[in-house]
């Protein structure tokens, strides 16, 4: 098994990583409340095309540390500089899903974007989820805050309901079987109970429009339009503006987990931007 250890902050953590694959290197952030392993159509289908991937599990979910605190995106986006600074990768893609996203923002803010010269974002939290006075686009905080006690009440029950909303399954649509809701519920299972209820805080509260400002280099911003998870509205359609010559593709009717409903698409769209 393969750990990087990130210690330059308060919470030093084992972050576990997958590394399949030659050639250019692309690093797959997953989304919440996952682990790398979300990833499998994307890290069996990019290194037969000439791509090296690396694909993590961030701290608190599947087999990286868990500890009590460092659930913050400063700390978090130390995490993504650790594993590019251990393994030495320079010229890499990152590639960020949902809450994924932010630390591609926040590295870009705290680091510059050193080592990296293309960033992809999907189905991203970018640039800032929360509802204020200079953010009225955004989620209303008691979302949020009912989210939170739908975890701590019942965190097994709460990702089944949330994992039908992920996929897009309602009464009429079934883009997805019973075994991938119930294997995606599994690997929120096994994240921890404070990291889950952590990392709602984090991608929630945390503002990044200055952050996607410095990103200078190419980027592509895919979004799902029937998203109910992370409204395109709110993200999507935003972040596009703000980060400076971004390619905007809008996936028509697909909702947030497109990395597998529309595997094809995005495994082809990833391959022809990043190559």
């Amino acid at each position: 098994m393969s750990y990087i250890h990130s210690k330059d902050s308060s919470s030093p953590a084992n972050i576990f990583y997958e590394d399949w694959g030659h050639g250019k290197p692309v690093v797959l952030i997953h989304g919440w409340p996952l682990s790398h392993e979300m990833w499998e159509y994307q890290l069996t289908e990019l290194p037969k095309h000439g791509l090296r991937c690396i694909a993590y599990d961030r701290r608190g979910f599947g087999k990286s540390s868990k500890p009590w605190s460092g659930y913050d995106y400063n700390t978090m986006a130390g995490d993504l500089k650790a594993l590019l600074d251990e393994l030495d990768l320079e010229d890499v893609t990152l590639v960020g899903f949902s809450m994924g996203g932010g630390e591609i923002a926040r590295y870009f803010g705290q680091y510059g974007g050193k080592r990296v010269s293309k960033v992809v974002l999907v189905g991203a939290v970018t640039p800032y989820l929360l509802k204020t006075e200079d953010n009225p686009d955004g989620v209303d905080v008691s979302v949020f805050d009912q989210i939170l006690e739908q975890i701590k009440e019942d965190r097994a029950d709460f990702l089944g309901t949330f994992g039908k909303q992920f996929f897009g399954v309602n009464l009429i649509s079934r883009p997805v079987s019973q075994a991938m809701l119930q294997w995606s519920q599994t690997l929120g299972l096994l994240g921890s109970p404070k990291a889950t209820l952590d990392c709602v805080g984090a991608f929630s509260a945390t503002d990044f429009r200055n952050d996607l400002s410095l990103i200078n280099v190419p980027t592509l911003v895919i979004h799902g339009n029937a998203d109910k998870i992370v409204p395109i509205e709110a993200s999507g359609d935003r972040t596009a503006k703000l980060i400076t010559g971004a390619v905007y593709k809008v996936y028509d009717g697909a909702p947030h987990g497109l990395y597998y409903t529309e595997k094809d698409k995005l495994n082809q769209d990833l391959i022809d931007f990043i190559k």
